[in-house]
């Protein structure tokens, strides 16, 4: 059983009770302990974290065609072990998804998650006019123990619309990743373009990401963009 902690905002901590598999970015690892010598080891997974060797192949693909690869890397524990996971100083935001609870969310933001969260890639199709591509990255519980890690650059804010039921806009370029039920929260794109445009006087706000109060979800924002890729 693994249990997900933070450390000074900066670091992952995970608890392994007994025998236990890890996804994680790879690279991530900054330290370990375990009783009786070194009881895990760190695998680079060339496809993907399914079971089943085909749809793994899918899945790698899939995300290299729609820009959401992600480099992982599985750990195993055999045995009780406490270890940690950063990545450059990044803040690291720790979620548990309920069984049927998803998270939508940038690969690069990905630090780690549990064997109980099936990851799959999702197309929603509204980032063509952002740094946010046409693809997110899945993360689904399908058990108890659910754990998601995720990065922001700096400390992140949270918005959430389940009891005020409230229109939720945000830069796609800040936002990190947003939960809900699978399927029923992706948001709509909210363009703001006039013939200001046209002649340099936008504000370079002109689009947003927007969830109506009939979509209950939990948006998570860094307080920084996306840099244009060069």
């Amino acid at each position: 059983m693994l249990k997900f902690e933070t450390v000074n905002e900066l670091t992952l901590k995970v608890t392994c009770t007994g025998n236990d598999v890890l996804f994680t970015k790879a690279g991530s690892f900054i330290a370990g302990e375990s009783q009786n010598g070194k009881n895990y080891q760190f695998e680079k997974l060339l496809l993907g974290p399914q079971n089943n060797l085909a749809q793994a192949a899918l899945g790698s693909l899939l995300r290299r065609v729609t820009g959401e690869n992600l480099p992982l890397m599985k750990v195993t524990m055999n045995g009780d072990s406490v270890t940690y996971y950063a990545n450059y100083g990044q803040h690291v935001v720790i979620y548990k998804l309920a069984v049927g609870e998803t998270v939508s969310v940038e690969s690069e933001n990905i630090l780690a998650f549990t064997q109980d969260c099936k990851y799959d890639v999702r197309f929603i199709g509204c980032g063509i006019i952002s740094q946010k591509g046409l693809a997110t990255s899945t993360l689904t519980g399908t058990g108890s123990s659910a754990y998601v890690a995720i990065l922001s650059d700096g400390n992140p804010i949270v918005l959430s619309n389940i009891q005020s039921r409230s229109t939720i806009s945000v830069d796609p370029d800040a936002v990190i990743c947003w939960i809900g039920q699978s399927g029923t929260c992706d948001p709509s794109i909210r363009t703001d373009l006039s013939w200001k445009n046209l002649i340099g006087q936008a504000s370079g706000e002109s689009y947003a990401f927007e969830w109506s109060g009939s979509q209950a979800v939990s948006v998570i924002v860094q307080p920084s963009e996306r840099r244009m890729n060069p």
